[in-house]
């Protein structure tokens, strides 16, 4: 597999680096230890953002630092927690004294890490609470998980909770929006070839030309069931039978419909499928009030997609539309 890398250990470093020097005026970058953090941060009094996880899902976590979104991204090495200390550190960054709120995937190292270095910047006089993201519908545990993954959802969550922090609320009143909306979106996704961690150098598992892998998550992990390649339509109906059983839609609901790209999948594919997901939504009564398509929580190059719905009351739908300013959302300002 042929990769623009110079040395697969400096990977990470090199592109965080880069991400850094290619928006000076929304970023500064630490590199011992690593994390980037938005460049007017800390603000005084106001609820400062941290999330972070192993690299390899990019733009999630660092292209979503800024304004109306996170404070500070804490990237691990590639589909591996950050440990305790860059965390730690990172909230010292962004704290202005109204509390930190962590917004953590549900993937167990990084749950065991972000708990520690809560308790480490407690000990320090940091007050911080933590949001589980676990949006992922196709498995209960995972090789990686007890309970549910945390997936490309989490865009969602660090959107609506970026967007409550920014408009002055408390920390307990950021955490209860990253919870709500955590609690109002499922996802699901499909895999058509595996992506390639660089110090590995070869596909983390195999599908032959005719298969897919339906439920897979975002480090290769598997799904519920591998079966053979089908029209897009078909793949589209399996995965948002998925998620609106399990989120309990009903006719009259508003959601955000949100096709996530792996990385491998171009645009054109994207919105073929984003054009099934909302025939098949308009067919049930749900009002498709807000979309997302592109990549934004991917797993290297792999190919495949996700589809998330969150449904949306009236201030999720604010949230939502609230001004963002980041290296991969913006808009309104």
């Amino acid at each position: 597999m042929k990769k623009l890398i110079n040395d697969p250990k400096d990977v990470v470093e090199e592109a965080v680096a880069g991400i850094g020097a290619a928006h000076p005026d929304l970023l500064v970058v630490s590199h011992d230890p690593t994390f980037v953090r938005r460049a007017s941060s800390p603000v005084a009094g106001k609820v400062a953002i941290v999330s972070g996880g192993g690299s390899g899902h990019e733009p999630l976590h660092a292209g979503f630092v800024g304004h109306g979104m996170l404070s500070a991204a804490v990237p691990g090495p590639v589909f591996t927690s950050p440990t305790p200390d860059p965390i730690v550190a990172a909230t010292q960054a962004v704290d202005g004294g109204a509390g930190v709120l962590y917004i953590v995937k549900n993937y167990t190292g990084d749950v065991l890490n972000f708990e520690t270095a809560a308790d480490l910047a407690e000990a320090e006089g940091i007050t911080v609470a933590s949001v589980l993201v676990d949006d992922d519908v196709a498995v209960k545990d995972s090789l990686y998980t007890a309970g549910r993954r945390g997936v490309a959802g989490t865009v969602v969550v660090e959107k609506t909770a970026g967007a409550a922090a920014e408009r002055g609320d408390s920390l307990e009143q950021v955490a209860e929006v990253a919870r709500r909306t955590n609690a109002a979106t499922r996802t699901m996704g499909v895999a058509l070839a595996a992506g390639v961690v660089p110090h590995a150098g070869e596909p983390s598992f195999t599908l032959a030309d005719d298969e897919i892998e339906i439920g897979i998550g975002i480090h290769g992990e598997p799904g519920r069931e591998r079966v053979p390649l089908e029209p897009v339509d078909r793949i589209v109906d399996r995965l948002l039978d998925a998620v609106l059983d399990d989120l309990g839609t009903a006719s009259g609901d508003r959601v955000l419909l949100f096709v996530n790209g792996m990385g491998g999948t171009p645009l054109v594919e994207l919105y073929i499928a984003f054009r099934r997901a909302a025939e098949v939504l308009a067919e049930k009564g749900v009002e498709v009030t807000r979309t997302l398509v592109g990549n934004y929580v991917t797993s290297l190059e792999m190919q495949g997609m996700s589809i998330t719905v969150t449904k949306l009351d009236d201030e999720l739908t604010e949230l939502w539309d609230a001004p963002v300013e980041t290296a991969a959302l913006r808009r309104g300002r």
